[in-house]
Formats: structure tokens, C-alpha cells, sequence
């Protein structure tokens, strides 16, 4: 169960994956939509693992990160920034590709054995309302490997013998796929 609070964050999602678009020489310009994420649950309870999904004119792209509550060592390459939190404190945000927990998670999901985080948003008042996530992911054929790759510009989706396929309002497409 994914724990998502009702909070302030700083940056937001959306200036967050604005930001990387625009370091990315594919990145295009123009007015972000961010269409939302999907999540996948540590199994220790630590690591946020999500993947934003986001529209820039014919571009849609992909960003999987994790926040993390303390830096991760040996990661520094693949920090993308912090990420102030009004309920949690300052987040450590990288890029899922360096990330061990989160590839071990996307591994485990093409194998069958993980499936999608449901959401649960815990508000300030201390109501708890599960909610439906924006991305919905569902695997598509079968693999034994470990090895994960992942689709940024999904106008180039990934292939393999096993992907997830992520479907949202108005669109779908495979995001990761197994190597092998």
C-alpha cells in the first residue's frame, strides 16, 4: 500500500519532471501536463518508488524516481534534486535507474511476482481515503530476467518478453520491459 500524504512539496511534481524534460535533448519545450504515476511498494517500508508520466506538446515521457528520506551513497550521479515535504521533511530524490530497491521492485513486476502499489492518501485530520491511481500498469508476457529497461520517450517504447504496459486516460503504452 502506497502511503501518500496530503502535503506541501517543494518542487512540485510537475516542476520536478519540467526540469528534467528540459535537460533532456529530446525534452521539447512548451507547457508540461503532468498525467500522474504509478507506484510500486518497498518491501522494507523506506523507499517511495513511483513512475510520473507527463505531456509536452506530442511527447509523452516517462521519469521513475524514488524519494528517500537520507541520501543513498555511492548514488550521487543519479540525484536529481531534494524535495521539501511539509509532512515527511526533506526527500532525496533520484532517478529509479540507480536506484537498487526500485530496480529490484520493477524486476520482481516483470516477473510476476510484484504487482502495482494501491494508493491510500492520508490527510491532515486524520481521514485515510484509498483512491484510484492515474496509471494503472498491467505485465504482458513472461521472462526470467532481471535485467529492466525503461521507456522516456514513450513515441519509443521499450521491447521484451515480458513489459509493463502502463493505460491512462487517453493513452497506453509499455514503460519497461525485461531484456530478455
Amino acid at each position: 500500500m502506497a502511503v501518500l500524504h496530503r502535503a506541501q512539496i517543494s518542487p512540485t511534481k510537475l516542476e520536478l519532471v519540467t526540469a528534467w524534460l528540459d535537460q533532456q535533448p529530446w525534452g521539447g519545450s512548451g507547457e508540461v501536463e503532468l498525467i500522474g504515476g504509478y507506484r510500486f511498494d518497498d518491501p522494507d517500508g523506506e523507499v517511495g518508488i513511483e513512475s510520473l508520466l507527463a505531456r509536452r506538446g506530442d511527447l509523452i515521457a516517462q521519469l521513475p524516481v524514488t524519494y528517500r528520506g537520507a541520501p543513498l551513497d555511492g548514488a550521487e550521479e543519479y540525484l536529481i534534486t531534494t524535495m521539501e515535504h511539509s509532512a515527511l521533511g526533506k526527500r532525496w530524490i533520484y532517478a529509479a535507474t540507480g536506484d537498487p530497491v526500485a530496480m529490484a521492485c520493477f524486476a520482481r513486476a516483470l516477473t510476476g511476482e510484484q504487482q502495482q502499489a494501491e494508493v491510500e492518501v492520508h490527510h491532515a485530520d486524520g481521514r485515510v481515503e484509498q483512491i484510484e491511481p492515474p496509471v494503472r500498469v498491467r505485465l504482458e508476457g513472461t521472462t526470467t530476467s532481471t535485467e529492466v529497461r525503461f521507456s522516456t520517450d514513450l513515441a519509443t517504447p521499450v521491447t521484451g518478453a515480458a513489459r509493463l504496459v502502463a493505460s491512462w486516460a487517453g493513452g497506453e503504452d509499455a514503460v519497461v520491459a525485461a531484456a530478455g
